[in-house]
């Protein structure tokens, strides 16, 4: 079996993974130049600003030394409203040009992931965890948004922006101050990235605590009827509790190692600060700067930290959302056990007929399930495969469907292996009735029209008269409108499977399938199913899995299994006359259906 990692260790993150991105990014490129030229603009007008504060503290108090009309101050204070006006502008066309590439890069790689989900085969579906799974996927699409507007327009930029104070400092007043800005940018670096891998197994275990508790509440949400059935609220209410007492453990951890994280950044501004300021009022005091170069080293260093100390969050969020985006890419790394050759084409159904031929089949090599099977379905006729419970019925099914591939041997539809071409072909040359219908949580009308979306209001009712299933609908205030609630629960068993034979009517392939329709209905609504699938089976190519046998006994042949095996072949009569299984699997369910009839 395989198993999905959902979560990974920070410190395992492959950057890497950056690369997978560029592709959904160029789709607008136009918009990425520009966004970058809108960030230029507002780094120019950010580093500008201090230097005309310092002009415009220097020019006011010159004037008022004077005595004079701030003609010159005035010029200044309009030019540092307009470079402030325009570094927020910049920043907000930026954001908004770059937005669009964000939104649409989270829309084709969700789109992606879901696609590839559905493609996966069953085996991955039958172990994976739904709840668990739906959380990866959405933390790994916010991951892709964050990444991208926080790591491309805020980490870069920032550095940049502080590369350039460090040279304009140094250049125009002293070593002294570009080293404090260097030493405090190197130290609240270090910090923050020893600080933020120390805490990055509290983020983890919070986020794996979340996701067992969502899991745990979706699994207990979707068998409700079970644990109503059992009585086991309180047990589901206590299961659900250790999840929570977990994620609540997970998430104080993690706020006290945020908390020893930003006392640390903290401490590490306001002392750089402190030095700083104290250089820059010496440097005043003896002569060799104004008041507004104090003022200009006060609003650099208050510059540059507010992005930095924003950029220690932005770090902290990285690392979690990397993690997230290679957990979201680890599901496309999954490669569907069954897949198309390549040039594949098309499955070309003419007449219907299906063969297996030597047919072998195992999910584990200790486990043989289906033993050289061989036999054909005529076109347009009825083949029913009878036997006890584990005897492989439904596992043909399943071959068939091309769920799994045979081990050895071949499957044929109209003398095509179905491993030759394209499973789409070969699926819509198929409609299925489950043993267990699952319905949308919509109305009965969309449920049905699911099996052909396009298909228009006549031909849907058509599909309701021929599985009998008018008369009930026109019961209903809302007829086709009446919501069946989630995965169908509003509606009987005898409903929801007729609501899965006209679903399968209106899918108008050429071979149906019945797999075991009728197994959980009572005898009446079994009466009225059965009418259905011989009504609908005229014209088809049917394969019909049974359990009970009352339901194939028109068939025109009927294959019985045992233990993966054919043991008997023949019509109902053929067979009873054998008084083999199949005559003793009649006589044990008449006198079943005998003694409940009592």
């Amino acid at each position: 079996m395989r198993s999905l990692q959902t979560h990974v260790h920070a410190k395992d993150v492959d950057w890497r993974i950056l690369r997978q991105l560029w592709p959904y990014l160029f789709e607008f490129r136009s918009r990425i130049v520009l966004a970058l030229l809108c960030l230029v603009g507002a780094k120019v007008a950010s580093v500008g600003l201090p230097f005309i504060l310092k002009h415009l503290v220097d020019g006011l108090e010159q004037a008022n030394e004077a005595g004079l009309i701030v003609a010159l101050p005035l010029g200044l204070l309009l030019a540092y409203g307009s470079v402030r006006f325009a570094n927020v502008l910049f920043g907000e066309l930026r954001d908004t040009l770059f937005g669009r590439v964000t939104e649409r890069a989270m829309r084709r790689v969700g789109l992606k992931v879901f696609e590839h989900l559905h493609a996966l085969d069953l085996e991955f579906h039958l172990n994976r965890r739904t709840g668990g799974l739906s959380r990866d996927i959405e933390r790994g699409t916010n991951g892709i948004s964050f990444l991208l507007r926080f790591m491309v327009f805020n980490i870069v930029p920032t550095f940049i922006e502080i590369a350039l104070v460090i040279v304009l400092l140094w250049v125009n007043y002293s070593v002294w101050f570009a080293l404090i800005v260097f030493l405090a940018v190197a130290c609240y670096v270090g910090f923050s990235v020893y600080a933020t891998e120390w805490r990055t197994r509290y983020v983890r275990e919070a986020n794996e605590a979340e996701s067992r508790t969502s899991t745990r509440a979706v699994d207990s949400l979707l068998n409700f009827e079970t644990v109503k059935y059992f009585g086991n609220e309180r047990y589901e209410a206590g299961h659900y509790d250790t999840e929570l007492a977990a994620w609540e453990l997970a998430r104080r951890r993690n706020r006290l190692s945020l908390f020893v994280l930003n006392g640390g950044q903290a401490f590490i501004i306001a002392g750089s600060i402190t030095c700083a300021m104290v250089l820059a009022a010496q440097e005043v005091i003896n002569g060799v700067m104004t008041i507004g170069d104090f003022v200009l080293i006060n609003a650099f260093m208050m510059q540059i930290f507010m992005p930095l100390n924003f950029l220690g969050f932005v770090y902290r969020e990285m690392k979690g959302a990397m993690a997230n985006i290679e957990a979201m890419f680890k599901l496309l790394k999954q490669t569907p056990a069954i897949q198309d050759k390549d040039n594949a084409p098309a499955l070309q159904v003419t007449e219907g007929r299906i063969d297996f031929e030597h047919v072998h089949f195992y999910y584990d090599e200790q486990r043989p399930i289906i033993h050289g099977l061989s036999f054909t379905v005529p076109s347009r006729k009825k083949l029913a495969i009878v036997g006890s419970s584990g005897a492989g019925k439904s596992t043909l099914f399943k071959l068939l469907f091309r769920f799994y591939d045979v081990t050895e041997g071949r499957i044929l539809i109209d003398g095509q292996d179905i491993r030759e071409v394209t499973q789409t072909s070969l699926r819509s040359a198929i409609a299925v009735v489950p043993q267990d219908t699952v319905l949308f949580n919509m109305s009965i009308g969309e449920n049905i029209r699911y099996g052909r979306v396009g298909a228009s209001d006549e031909e849907v009712w058509e599909a309701v008269e021929t599985a009998y299933l008018a008369d009930f609908i026109q019961s209903l205030p809302k007829g086709l409108d009446t919501l069946v609630g989630e995965r169908g629960l509003k509606l009987s068993g005898g409903e929801k499977q007729r609501v899965a034979i006209a679903r399968a009517i209106l899918k108008r392939a050429p071979i149906l399938v019945f797999d075991e329709a009728t197994s959980s209905l009572d005898s009446r609504s079994e009466a009225s199913i059965v009418q259905a699938m011989r009504r609908v089976a005229d014209d088809h190519t049917s394969l019909v899995i049974a359990h009970r046998l009352s339901t194939v006994v028109d068939a025109d042949d009927i294959i019985v299994l045992d233990q993966g095996r054919l043991v008997e072949r023949g019509t109902h009569t053929e067979l009873l006359i054998q008084g083999g299984h199949y005559a003793a699997l009649w006589a044990m369910q008449q006198n079943e259906r005998r003694e409940s009839s009592q």
